[in-house]
């Protein structure tokens, strides 16, 4: 009995291990170009079609880069539904009234591509490059403007936030807090900045004689994330003594 379940138990599983590819890009509307996240911040769900019609499959799910971009090279070959979720962006599909299904159902065998349109929340952009102060702070200019036209996504805008950081990941899920800021508003008061070039300074002083990355994120009160939009990282020189 013994040996008979030990050789049951030493069998090889006999299915190929999952090796098909998808790959593509989330692209924000108001800038044509991939949307600027952080890490985890965007999630692309993937829900399994060649069985039972979908019906009842647990759906997979895996991380947009903060660039964008995303790839995964270890699927199963299969039909599959798809959307991008969790970003700060004007959801591809609800369950609500009217139900809206903006997802994508491909058939992913080898290499297979996918692009994703989407409306942010907020547009945010540079105005002009970081100055760096005699007291070794930087000071940015930005401004951010409505990324959607759907009113029931223009949330009140609350905070701002500039990110510093050493590396090029700067977000809200990776910055140094000595030298992050933050600036918050009550109600609708951002609102009023809507459009309007900001300055934002770092607070603390920067070592010198090496680079930081800086990046602004905005914030709108949306009731389920909260997560910001973003512009590109930016690198700043800081010089030594």
């Amino acid at each position: 009995m013994g040996l008979a379940l030990l050789s049951a138990c030493a069998k090889n599983d006999n299915y190929e291990e999952p090796a098909e590819t998808l790959t593509g890009r989330v692209i924000d509307n108001s800038t044509g170009q991939p949307i600027q996240t952080e890490s985890a911040g965007i999630r692309l769900r993937l829900e399994e079609q060649s069985w039972n019609n979908g019906q009842g499959v647990i759906p997979q799910y895996f991380n947009v880069k903060p660039d964008g971009t995303f790839n995964n090279s270890r699927l199963f070959k299969g039909k599959y539904k798809v959307y991008p979720m969790d970003g700060a962006f004007v959801p591809l599909v609800t369950t609500t009234t009217p139900v809206i299904d903006n997802s994508k159902t491909v058939d992913i065998s080898g290499v297979t591509s996918l692009e994703f349109n989407v409306d942010p929340f907020l547009k945010v952009e540079w105005v002009g490059e970081p100055v760096v102060n005699p007291d070794k702070t930087i000071t940015v200019q930005c401004k951010f403007t409505r990324g959607t036209t759907n009113p029931a996504y223009q949330f009140n805008v609350t905070d701002v936030f500039l990110y510093v950081s050493t590396t090029d990941f700067v977000s809200n899920a990776s910055y140094d807090n000595r030298f992050s800021n933050q600036v918050k508003y009550n109600g609708t008061d951002g609102n009023a900045l809507l459009g309007q070039t900001i300055s934002i300074t770092t607070k603390g002083t920067l070592g010198g004689s090496r680079t930081y990355y800086v990046r602004v994120g905005a914030r709108t009160a949306d009731n389920v994330n909260k997560r910001y939009n973003y512009n590109t990282p930016k690198p700043v020189n800081i010089p030594g003594a």
